[in-house]
């Protein structure tokens, strides 16, 4: 039987970075910032884009042109032993502290890297994930490319609860098919530190008559090039509730008000009233692409 669902949700957003190189102590950090968030209250946390595996800011793995060094060789088989290859580990904290968790993480498979979210219950299981579509520049260059497959939103008590991950949110297309599926919980894990960010979140939230929780990694410089945070957490009008963050690590914490979708879509339902089938369709393709097929 389905579980009623709340009309008030306390969620967080964390603010932190991954540690470089080293996997096992990033997981270590998912811990205890999982923790401090409950500790606080929250029900959902939404941590950042690869905060798991980590976002090597700054480096090209020796690549110009038609040119492939071994260094550069050396270097991504070092980042690629930091991918994960299942979500056992992340699922196993979220158990711990009986939360749902929103975690961007660098998934392995076979000889591929993705730039991934997970959704994970309190019950351990986990509810699904979505793989970057498209990785945005220099990303291409270790990150493959999700599918369709990936792109659904997650049914949980708490709301319909859905991911875009870092320049995906600037996809018309994508955004459209997260809207189609009505999520409620927009989270937006990303590396983004840049002042356009904020806007960008406002837009979505306006758009999509839903509440925004964007996660940004803060990382001081170091093996990687810093990153300078901006997490926030807006409303289904485009009204901060809080952040954005810009002074080191941290956590935002807000109450959402289901409610307040309902009132924000009086007068805007890009999929509902507001939209113009007769004129305007997306189709998505959510089929799993794969190499081989065996019959």
């Amino acid at each position: 039987m389905s579980q009623e669902k709340k009309s008030v949700v306390r969620v967080a957003v964390v603010q932190a970075g991954s540690v470089p190189w080293d996997t096992a102590a990033s997981l270590e950090r998912l811990d205890q910032w999982a923790a401090e968030a409950v500790a606080a209250g929250a029900e959902l946390v939404v941590f950042p884009e690869a905060f798991i595996g980590g976002y090597p800011k700054g480096m090209d793995f020796g690549v110009t042109v038609g040119r492939r060094t071994e260094a550069g060789r050396q270097q991504f088989a070092r980042y690629a032993e930091g991918a994960i290859g299942d979500a056992a580990a992340l699922a196993a904290v979220a158990a711990a502290h009986r939360v749902w968790l929103v975690v961007g993480a660098i998934e392995r498979d076979g000889g591929t890297l993705y730039c991934t979210v997970y959704y994970l219950g309190p019950d351990g299981m986990v509810a699904g994930k979505h793989r970057k579509v498209m990785p945005t520049a220099m990303e291409r260059l270790i990150w493959g490319f999700g599918d369709g497959s990936t792109l659904k939103v997650v049914e949980t008590p708490l709301g319909r609860v859905g991911a875009a991950i870092c320049w995906e949110n600037y996809m018309p297309q994508l955004r459209l098919a997260l809207y189609g599926q009505r999520v409620e919980l927009y989270c937006a894990p990303t590396v983004d530190d840049r002042e356009t960010w904020l806007p960008t979140m406002r837009h979505i939230a306006m758009e999509g008559r839903c509440f925004v929780l964007s996660a940004c990694q803060w990382q001081p410089p170091g093996d990687w090039s810093a990153i300078t945070g901006g997490s926030v957490i807006i409303d289904p009008l485009g009204q901060v509730l809080a952040g954005p963050k810009r002074d080191g690590e941290g956590i935002l914490v807000a109450d959402l008000e289901l409610g307040k979708i309902r009132e924000a879509q009086f007068d805007l339902d890009v999929v509902g009233h507001y939209g113009r089938p007769d004129l305007f369709q997306l189709i998505v393709n959510t089929q799993v692409h794969r190499s081989i097929e065996e019959d």
